[in-house]
């Protein structure tokens, strides 16, 4: 038997995995970002997911969760590192 992975999964990583890859290169190619930046942008996508009445879909749900923890972990690993 295979290990079948749904839809949602491969869905979320694939968005975590984009955008952490995309943060990180904002972050090695524009020197006017800074982590107050990341967090404005992160304060932002918090609204947005506490602003859904129900109207958004399953998949821009998945989608905007990834991204926000893909935000989370990139913060973080930048306050961590100095």
């Amino acid at each position: 038997m295979g290990v079948s992975v749904d839809w949602r999964d491969i869905t979320y990583a694939e968005t975590f995995e984009a955008e952490v890859r995309g943060l990180q290169r904002r972050r090695a190619s524009d020197p006017r970002c800074t982590l107050a930046d990341l967090e404005g942008v992160l304060r932002h996508l918090y609204h947005m997911d506490g602003a859904d009445w129900g109207g958004r879909g399953e998949v821009q749900d998945i989608t905007l969760a990834a991204t926000i923890a893909a935000y989370e972990q990139t913060i973080a690993q930048w306050k961590a590192s100095g």
